[in-house]
């Protein structure tokens, strides 16, 4: 992945009412050198004649915007700068002393309702001026990024500007999905495809068990109120239908009716109508929202892009002549940690798939169980139970990687500001939160709200010391993601197309990408090159964060027809 630099060749592409774009080229100053005016009709082939005589960032308001419209026309872009992805990081971050300044015109509007068309960016047709107020934005944004004098900021917005083309690439060539082998699925676990408006038999015959235990045959079990009366009569005594809550319980309805839950659950989230809702020609195109967690974490809007069930992952197959590459990163969090504090005696645990395991060796706990419980305690701010007992452990072992989490937990538990590795800052707390510390330092203050007050304390110190852990492995999965692409970009085409993946239906792509997880999609022939492609793509993330520091994050890679585990 190519950060920015004043020597690159630079063009501002900006759409221009309802039927037109213009496209500025830049000199070094971020000056205009030439511009064009062009119509919806003749913009993709001018952009793809670029790109083939001398590729330039391109510099856009936003990939949702505008890539869907060049994918369309198999028209595919290089790098960008994506002015509302990285409005948000600069605008926010506390790295530099003089950040970006707010703006309504340049903060993303989140889908509604799962409905595309509603996944636009704020409407700016009143602007006087909305090419001159998209190239002001963007030098300012440059502004800010000269004054991060490490050129972590840099990297951060190339990264996820990247991600803001991979995310519309992976909508455009779909994750294949064989509809078949889901409906295969369903009917082995919920039983045969009920009628419009029924249930599946193995949930009918559940809910039959149920009723007779409760002895109501008439009992609504998607009723939560008369479920819960229903419960109390037979002396399960439960506040919720919770699986926690149900299963400290011995009674006999409790096996059955979380047998129910689990099916019900499989049904609305992924059943007949989300089949034929999502899935078309064969592929589950979800709606990505890049950086929409405020660690940078992606989320999505409608079909649970980032919920593929492991029931489900069989359907998930690659066509004919193809195959899939599947790899994940083993505690990607952890071993972040460990770079991040430059702990190198929690880069030796992490030496190996298992870094777990490598704890255990350390001689901080006796077992992998209690490794895990201490690692995400430590992380995750665990004071209680088996993680707060063993979290003060790892204190003696890995010194500095406990330093950091709990310097970054004492920052926030004094309203403070905590950024990740790249610089990607956390939100200040609420007016309401500040009111409630201020409160609670009164001389005269109620004890009932200066408890309160340390316990709200204690929760946000919790959220900042996830923060720099999650948002820095979000980092690192975004320049892995980017150098995948670019990997993959030098592959001949296909011998044999896959029909239904639009401008990637002869090159091997992305299809699917969940925090620390990959899918690509390939030619059988291709199918070492790009497993080869992954692996290089992780060294480099990991080099591009953390320089020559030893740290391994290793892959759990494999090539398959499907992304069954």
């Amino acid at each position: 992945m190519t950060q920015n630099s004043s020597t690159e060749r630079r063009i501002a592409l900006l759409a221009v009412g309802r039927h037109g774009y213009t496209a500025i080229e830049l000199d070094a100053d971020d000056s205009e050198l030439s511009r064009v005016d062009l119509s919806t009709a003749e913009m993709p082939s001018w952009v793809a004649d670029q790109e083939r005589q001398n590729p330039p960032r391109w510099v856009i308001r936003s990939a949702r915007d505008i890539y869907p419209v060049l994918l369309d026309a198999g028209v595919l872009l290089g790098r960008s700068h994506d002015l509302v992805l990285c409005h948000a990081i600069l605008r926010d971050t506390d790295e530099v002393a003089r950040p970006l300044a707010p703006s309504s015109s340049w903060v993303r509007r989140d889908p509604v309702d799962d409905a595309p068309t509603l996944f636009d960016v704020v409407d700016h047709g009143d602007s006087e001026d909305p090419v001159g107020d998209a190239l002001d934005q963007y030098r300012e944004q440059r502004r800010v990024l000269r004054d991060g004098e490490d050129g972590r900021l840099t990297l951060l917005t190339a990264a996820e500007s990247a991600g803001g083309l991979i995310a519309e690439e992976m909508r455009a060539a779909g994750l294949p999905w064989n509809e078949a082998v889901h409906d295969e699925i369903l009917t082995e676990i919920l039983g045969a495809r009920p009628s419009a408006g029924g249930l599946p038999s193995r949930m009918v015959a559940e809910a039959d068990r149920i009723r007779s235990i409760l002895s109501d045959s008439t009992l609504n079990l998607e009723s939560q109120p008369k479920l819960l009366r229903a419960l109390h009569r037979v002396g399960v005594q439960v506040e919720s239908t919770s699986r926690w809550e149900l299963a400290q319980h011995s009674h006999a309805v409790v096996e059955p009716l979380l047998a129910y839950k689990k099916l019900s659950r499989l049904l609305s989230a992924n059943g007949w109508a989300w089949l034929s809702e999502w899935v078309h020609d064969g592929r589950f195109r979800p709606i990505y929202i890049t950086g929409g967690v405020v660690t940078g974490r992606w989320a999505s809007a409608g079909g649970g892009a980032l919920q593929l069930p492991r029931n489900l992952r069989a359907a998930v197959r690659a066509d004919d002549g193809w195959t899939l590459v599947v790899a994940d990163v083993a505690q990607l969090e952890p071993r972040m940690l460990a770079g991040m504090a430059g702990d190198r005696a929690m880069s030796r645990a992490a030496q190996g798939k298992d870094l777990y395991a490598g704890v255990v060796e350390s001689g901080a706990v006796a077992t992998r169980e209690e490794a895990k419980y201490a690692v995400l305690g430590a992380m995750y701010g665990a004071t209680t139970g088996d993680s707060g007992r063993l979290v003060p452990r790892l204190r003696k072992v890995y010194p500095r990687a406990m330093a950091l989490v709990d310097k970054a937990a004492r920052f926030g538990e004094d309203g403070g500001v905590v950024s990740t590795w790249l610089g990607r800052s956390s939100p200040r707390p609420s007016t309401e939160w500040e009111a409630m510390q201020a409160a609670a330092t009164d001389a005269d203050a109620d004890p009932a709200a200066v408890t309160l007050a340390r316990r709200r304390a204690r929760d946000w110190g919790r959220f900042t010391r996830n923060f720099v852990v999650q948002g820095t492995a979000a980092e690192w999965s975004l320049i892995w993601l980017a150098e995948i692409r670019h990997r993959l970009q030098s592959l001949p085409e296909a011998e044999r197309p896959a029909t239904a993946s639009g401008v990637f239906r002869s090159r091997a792509h992305l299809a699917f990408f969940l925090h620390d997880e990959v899918i690509l999609h390939v030619p059988q022939e291709q199918a070492d090159a790009a497993a080869e492609a992954v692996r290089e793509a992780a060294a480099v993330a990991t080099r591009r964060l953390f320089g020559n520091f030893p740290i391994d994050v290793p892959l759990d890679l494999r090539i398959a027809e499907s992304a069954e585990k």
